[in-house]
């Protein structure tokens, strides 16, 4: 069973791949967890599309919904580095 990769499958891979990169690159905290739930949500959709609906609940309830709101809790409650001139 050879499959050819279809575009919109493409397009996803790509999206994952770009967020996962601007979360690597980017300084402000926030900005790197904004991105990491788009990779999530990406990623959520990618798993539906390969005929994994349980799986990509999953991945969209906890990594785009949990892991994002404990990321943004533990910014919140941590001084930043880049407000402090150290």
């Amino acid at each position: 069973m050879n499959r050819m990769i279809e575009p919109v499958q493409l397009l996803l891979v790509f999206g994952i791949v770009c967020s996962a990169g601007f979360a690597l690159l980017k300084r402000d905290l926030l900005k790197s967890v904004i991105f990491m739930a788009v990779m999530s949500l990406l990623l959520a959709a990618e798993f539906y599309w390969l005929q994994a609906p349980d799986v990509a609940i999953a991945e969209a309830a906890m990594g785009a919904g949990l892991i994002t709101a404990v990321y943004v809790i533990a910014i919140q409650k941590t001084s930043r580095w880049e407000d402090g001139k150290e």
